[in-house]
């Protein structure tokens, strides 16, 4: 990575992550510049960050969230560049000095249709009540995604979407809806505080950016059960894990009931993956959608959960999608290579064949 014409500076730095369509950014004391480009993780140039330079462009370049991170040894915090967008930052001090690991924030909030969302998932914007969970591994775009959802019901209903987000990422401009963004911290002490004193304030729409304690579950859980329709998004693989999951978060004694909880309050799970193009291009998503129907809320209220992915897999004609069957079209299609899909996908007994499912084989 180039410097250009003067020193190198943190605002230079992320624009020109963005204009290499890096997801990611890291700078590290005594190490180069790391660009993630779909999804992988490489150098930027031969360059190699003193601590004294990394310093000198944390302190000019964010000096508020500098001083912060001296004081405690880490910030999260956005940064915003007029012309360049929004990068969601994180600041840590480590055994040689600093670590800054920046996500290009999308400029804008992409439809549904760009995102490559399958079809059935716009049904899950238009329920009055009730809960859907965004799922997936770490850095695989739930946010982008609960976007692109959230998005679609400030463009078609009349409704207060309330926010709670650390940090705020993409930015909704009020179109049909009342859209009141609130972060974590700065406007906020918890989720749960902010989730909590949301019920009070009427709202129709609640968008939670992480589901990460108890507290949360439960008031998630509740307020979906009293007439909200609640996004959240939680790590997890697929959607039996993210319910086994949020399941198995409660106590063992309130089980039973939270199992019946969910059998009634969930709608959907839209689970995703990246998968980086066999052309070398960008990376694709992947996806699984499981709608709730019948058969689904029976096995979650009898332990089944394990067992979501069969009715997944006999919902095809409501409009579900089984993430290893997204990942095989796509190798069948020959958008991803066989390895990438083992290594970014879900287990299955394809990978075995994947070689002769892309043409590949002999």
């Amino acid at each position: 990575m180039k410097s250009g014409q003067g020193p190198l500076s943190f605002d230079s730095l992320l624009t020109t992550a963005r204009a290499q369509n890096a997801s990611d950014i890291h700078l590290t004391s005594g190490a180069p510049v790391m660009l993630r480009r779909f999804c992988r993780l490489q150098p930027a140039g031969p360059m190699v960050l003193s601590h004294e330079q990394l310093d000198t462009i944390l302190q000019q370049g964010v000096p508020g969230a500098y001083l912060a991170a001296q004081e405690s040894g880490d910030a999260e915090f956005v940064h915003e560049i007029a012309g360049s967008g929004r990068y969601r930052v994180t600041i840590m001090r480590h055994r040689d000095g600093w670590c800054v690991t920046a996500r290009i924030i999308d400029k804008d909030i992409r439809t549904m249709e760009e995102a490559g969302l399958p079809s059935a998932s716009a049904g899950l914007t238009k329920w009055a009540q009730g809960l859907v969970i965004i799922t997936g591994p770490a850095g695989c775009g739930k946010t982008s995604t609960l976007a692109s959802l959230i998005e679609m019901i400030n463009q078609t209903r009349e409704d207060h979407i309330i926010t709670i987000e650390k940090p705020i990422e993409l930015v909704f401009t009020p179109k049909k809806c009342q859209v009141t963004q609130r972060e974590v911290g700065p406007h906020t002490l918890s989720t749960h505080d902010a989730l909590r004193a949301a019920l009070r304030e009427d709202p129709d729409i609640l968008v939670v950016n992480e589901l990460r304690d108890l507290d949360t579950f439960r008031l998630a859980i509740t307020a979906s059960e009293t007439g909200h329709l609640v996004f959240a998004t939680m790590n997890a693989n697929d959607s039996a894990q993210a319910v086994t999951s949020l399941i198995g978060s409660f106590p063992s004694d309130e089980q039973s009931l939270i199992r019946g909880m969910i059998a009634e309050s969930l709608r959907g799970v839209i689970c995703q993956t990246l998968i980086p193009r066999l052309d070398g291009s960008g990376a694709v998503p992947a996806f699984e959608v499981m709608l709730m129907n019948v058969a689904a809320s029976n096995m979650i209220k009898t332990s089944r959960t394990r067992q979501l992915g069969n009715v997944i897999t006999m919902g095809r004609n409501e409009g579900m999608v089984l993430l290893e069957n997204s990942v095989k079209d796509l190798l069948q299609k020959k958008v991803i290579s066989p390895e990438d899909a083992k290594l970014y996908g879900p287990p299955m007994s394809l990978y075995n064949q994947g070689a002769s499912m892309t043409g590949t084989g002999g």
